[in-house]
């Protein structure tokens, strides 16, 4: 690894240092959101490590948790489970610190003397894709809609995880009207819960949040993203993160079909 690039692992006392995301103020509230979800998440085997360099500060980083305490809607718990795995500067895609990433997660999941790693990727926007996990070993072993793989690498034997499931019948818990479903997870998540309840308001559409407080509430979620849906009338309309202007265009289209 170059001497300007280093992998770095976040603490609750050292987490100030760092960004992700590309967010790395106090005053926004998604940064700050994110840091006490980060700190709750460390007395549950939580790793944050980020990649940091001398030059630019934080450029990448991967976050992970044994599965037990995953906050995605899958059963995995004899696997640490990747929730995110991001370099987010241009310059430093393309030169295997992706692939360093995982090993760490690889190593420290032999650690903790787990079956294997598990993820879930998306052919879709805003998940990572199945490209870099493939590339280290990794094989899909379920899928769920509209485009979610669970991609699995194992260590020693064991049987393999699975997506929840059961969809249709969570979203019946939820009635009718326009539900957004949110967590801090991830911290784009502020910044776009405002713009949707903003939309919502200049819609006339009444808007009802629900919080994700923990796992479990994540791991029951009615789509594969698990941290954020925005259901309407017991269909998910979005299963990420989206802003203002494309829930705007979402509504749009579903008002043109009545």
């Amino acid at each position: 690894m170059s001497e300007k690039v280093e992998i770095v692992d976040v603490s609750a006392e050292n987490i100030r240092d760092f960004g992700f995301c590309g967010f790395k103020r106090i005053t926004q509230e998604g940064y700050r959101r994110k840091t006490a979800w980060l700190k709750k998440r460390f007395a549950e085997g939580m790793k944050f490590k980020v990649l940091h360099t001398r030059d630019e500060g934080t450029v990448g980083f991967i976050e992970y948790i044994p599965g037990r305490y995953a906050w995605r809607p899958i059963e995995a718990p004899q696997y640490m489970v990747i929730h995110c795995i991001m370099i987010h500067r241009k310059k430093y895609k393309g030169k295997g610190y992706g692939s360093q990433l995982l090993e760490h997660c690889i190593r420290d999941t032999r650690r903790a003397r787990l079956a294997g790693v598990a993820v879930v990727t998306s052919g879709g926007t805003w998940m990572a894709g199945s490209t870099l996990f493939a590339k280290n070993g990794f094989e899909c072993v379920d899928t769920a809609p509209p485009s979610f793989e669970l991609m699995v690498k194992k260590l020693r034997k064991a049987p393999s995880p699975k997506f929840k499931g059961g969809w249709e019948k969570r979203l019946r818990t939820y009635g009718s009207g326009l539900v957004i479903i949110r967590s801090d997870q991830c911290p784009c998540i502020a910044n776009c819960t405002t713009g949707i309840v903003e939309a919502c308001g200049e819609l006339g559409v009444p808007a009802k949040i629900v919080e994700l407080k923990n796992y479990r509430q994540a791991q029951n979620a009615p789509s594969a993203y698990g941290i954020f849906n925005i259901v309407y009338n017991g269909k998910v309309i979005a299963d990420h993160p989206i802003g203002k202007r494309r829930f705007g265009n979402i509504m749009k289209k579903i008002s043109q079909r009545r």
